[in-house]
């Protein structure tokens, strides 16, 4: 137990090289595949990118603990039923399956999933889980973190995304295998223009607000 917290305390601070997801596509792929990561801080990473991700993914982010209760609650009662094993995962959860796990569906990963996941919210800020997320997470074929992607589907770097490719690429993440953010589907471009709803919706993007919130209410 005293590594697995030591290694989340390091990842607290040091970019994340590579994941075990990076490392079974490489397996799978073919002489051709090539991996395309490069970790940038949060501050070059635009703020469409980072609020197109919440709208499409965890819009309780910034309110959680690490998990969502409804989505947990209909994931059980999905299962219950007998239909495939599925989740309910916040942005936290997704970080550390990413970062500390395997892809693999299964109660023994979800199990450590949930671990990782209070470990991270316990000792990182919010602004950091979702640093590590947009820097890990799998966003095309071959393609993870948000510089690579940017890259990879608009050739442009990731803090000059604007809030049209930043839902594009958002809007991919169910199955960044499958889709392609550009040029983009019926189903991408109809879930595209929802996150971009959504967005709107949403309102101004306070993250760094929000830690800095919490930070002062702690000295109190």
């Amino acid at each position: 137990m005293g590594l697995t917290v030591l290694w989340v305390l390091v990842y607290k601070f040091v970019p994340v090289p590579y994941t075990a997801l990076m490392a079974i596509r490489s397996i799978e792929g073919d002489s051709k595949y090539e991996t395309r990561h490069d970790w940038i801080p949060i501050e070059e990473i635009s703020q469409n990118l980072q609020l197109a991700v919440i709208c499409s993914e965890d819009q309780s982010f910034l309110s959680h603990n690490g998990f969502d209760r409804k989505a947990i609650e209909k994931a059980l009662e999905s299962n219950q039923k007998g239909k495939k094993l599925r989740g309910g995962s916040t942005i936290s959860q997704q970080t550390a399956k990413n970062v500390f796990l395997w892809p693999q569906r299964t109660w023994l990963r979800k199990g450590l999933e949930a671990y990782f996941t209070l470990l991270i919210e316990t000792l990182w800020s919010k602004e950091r889980i979702l640093e590590v997320y947009l820097n890990s997470i799998e966003m095309g074929n071959g393609v993870f973190g948000a510089e690579a992607a940017s890259q990879y589907w608009f050739k442009k770097p990731a803090r000059n995304l604007s809030s049209q490719n930043a839902a594009a690429i958002a809007a991919i993440l169910p199955s960044p295998q499958r889709y392609s953010a550009n040029p983009p589907g019926p189903y991408v471009a109809r879930r595209t223009q929802w996150i971009m709803k959504q967005m709107r919706y949403y309102g101004p993007f306070t993250l760094k607000k929000q830690d800095a919130n919490e930070t002062k209410k702690k000295k109190k």
